[in-house]
């Protein structure tokens, strides 16, 4: 069969990429809104499966991985910042405090379709406004849920303590999406 990786986070591809898997990448253009009343919970895993569902009218003999981070502080998504204010403010919202980072998985075939998620505790130490506007300025976070990447500068100075899986909070339980994909093709 053959592997796709429904996301065009380099970071994702890197993990998938170390992990021994073989694909090729295709970004699902899909809208990535989700219900209001979906509990918060399960957002994450909505939008995985809403990215591998675009893939399903023109599947022939792939597997399709796809993902969604979301970061959680106060029961509310803290998403992709728009632009350099709004990285800042989530930033600022996240110093000094443990957030939920939650990754879905959704993995389909024409036969088959799983979905799982994984969440992960991020502590940060607090950060000064210069440390913030520092990284947002160099590192340029829009890609990134709740504007941070953990491999990134703000995460070697910021992340005090993680609960759970490292990879997860890059955006990719790769030890659970390998042990998954064994099942499906050989790595």
């Amino acid at each position: 069969m053959n592997l796709i990786l429904a996301s065009s986070s380099p970071r994702r591809q890197y993990l998938m990429s170390e992990a021994g898997f073989k694909f090729r990448v295709e970004k699902p253009d899909v809208d990535e809104s989700w219900p209001q009343e979906l509990p918060i919970h399960q957002v994450a895993r909505y939008l995985a499966e809403k990215k591998a569902e675009y893939f399903r009218p023109t599947m022939k003999n792939e597997v399709i991985v796809a993902a969604d981070t979301v970061v959680i502080v106060d029961e509310n998504i803290v998403n992709k910042p728009a632009d350099r204010n709004e990285a800042i403010r989530m930033l600022t919202t996240l110093s000094g405090r443990t957030h939920l980072v939650m990754t879905g998985v959704c993995i389909i075939s024409r036969e088959r379709e799983e979905s799982f998620d994984e969440s992960t505790l991020v502590t940060f130490q607090s950060l000064t406004r210069e440390e913030i506007e520092h990284y947002v300025d160099n590192y340029k976070p829009y890609d990134k849920a709740g504007a941070y990447g953990a491999q990134d500068w703000i995460g070697m100075i910021a992340i005090q303590k993680i609960e759970g899986s490292y990879f997860n909070v890059m955006g990719l339980p790769i030890h659970i999406v390998y042990q998954h994909l064994k099942s499906w093709t050989s790595v």
